[in-house]
């Protein structure tokens, strides 16, 4: 019997270590913890919350065809669009957590992270789209892409939007003084606030997707967007008249965990940003492409009344904007506003 149980005693112990050998062993097999295999490719998980369709869910599965293609496979791209795995709210918290490794969030909603984001929401301090797009890819806006890295945040590129316009269901709007009396919706952001209030109009603050009802019972007067949101959300039903202003902008930012990028190997981690980059000129084009379909849209509609800001108009609102660009230059940052205010 002593026999018997020395036996298994010695079976169990050789199954024991043979199982141990087999967890820890090389070639890029897993281990029991579920580590990584190394001939398993490195996963981005991509997550945003517009759909496919649109130039952003474009440009994410370029990115993705693009990644893989550069990397023969050795790193794969997983696109989540439409809120799949996180919605505005959660999913920084998400990147940083590195439960995704990558989102293209608005740049407002960086502002809490780094109030210097806010350039995107000063109003008339971008003389024009490629003013726009310069200062994006100037020293300037490249060295705001870095500035979240004490988080674990790295910025790898801006995806334009496009320039906001104003609507409204009372009059045309071709000076500051038209705004007086007004109310409009805006998205969240001091910017936004103190704009309407330098131009003596009111503001408040609605979800996106609540605000054609809101322009449909009066609840706000007007609203500011791109062209092609416009268009697509139907706002020319409920608006009457259409400044185009260029006044802001709404644009993403590509944001990745820096410690899942640090970690990714030199070599891949070139590809990856060759591949970020040609993504960035697809999304580019496609907003511009988007934009003036939609206006073109717009126009054929007959639906609106539409006023084109001339050049002395503009500078009417840039003066009346002063005391909002006082108010935000220290918490922007002069060096930023400047290049802003400088970009051709």
């Amino acid at each position: 019997m002593k026999n018997f149980w020395r036996k298994a005693a010695a079976l169990a112990l050789s199954g024991l270590l043979a199982f141990g050998l087999a967890g820890c062993g090389s070639g890029g097999e897993k281990s029991s913890q579920g580590e990584q295999k190394k001939d398993e490719p490195i996963v981005i998980k991509f997550s945003h919350v517009v759909k496919e369709t649109t130039p952003k869910g474009q440009a994410a599965l370029k990115f993705k065809e693009l990644v893989e293609q550069k990397t023969g496979g050795k790193v794969k791209v997983e696109v989540y669009p439409s809120s799949q795995l996180y919605g505005d709210k959660e999913e920084l918290e998400a990147l940083v957590a590195n439960n995704v490794q990558m989102i293209a969030p608005s740049a407002t909603k960086l502002v809490g992270l780094n109030p210097a984001y806010q350039i995107v929401d000063m109003p008339f301090i971008f003389k024009n789209d490629q003013a726009a797009l310069n200062f994006y890819n100037g020293p300037v806006g490249q060295k705001l892409l870095t500035s979240l890295e004490d988080k674990g945040i790295l910025g790898l590129a801006w995806w334009p939007n496009g320039a906001k316009h104003f609507t409204n269901s009372k009059r045309p709007l071709k000076r500051p003084e038209d705004f007086k009396g007004l109310k409009f919706r805006t998205q969240s952001g001091g910017v936004l606030d103190a704009q309407f209030k330098a131009l003596g109009a009111g503001s408040q603050t609605i979800p996106f997707g609540e605000v054609y009802p809101a322009l449909q019972n009066g609840t706000v007067d007007g609203q500011e967007n791109t062209f092609n949101n416009i268009d697509t959300q139907k706002y020319i039903e409920v608006q009457k008249y259409l400044t185009v202003s260029g006044h802001g902008r709404i644009d993403y930012v590509v944001l990745v965990n820096k410690s899942f990028w640090d970690s990714i190997p030199e070599d891949l981690r070139s590809k990856v940003k060759e591949a970020m980059d040609e993504a960035t000129k697809l999304a580019t084009e496609l907003s511009d492409k988007q934009n003036k379909e939609s206006f073109e849209k717009i126009k054929q509609s007959g639906k609106v009344e539409i006023y084109e800001l001339t050049e002395a108009d503009r500078a009417e609102f840039v003066k009346a904007m002063e005391p909002v660009y006082r108010e935000y230059e220290s918490k922007i940052g002069k060096e930023i506003m400047d290049a802003a205010r400088n970009a051709q």
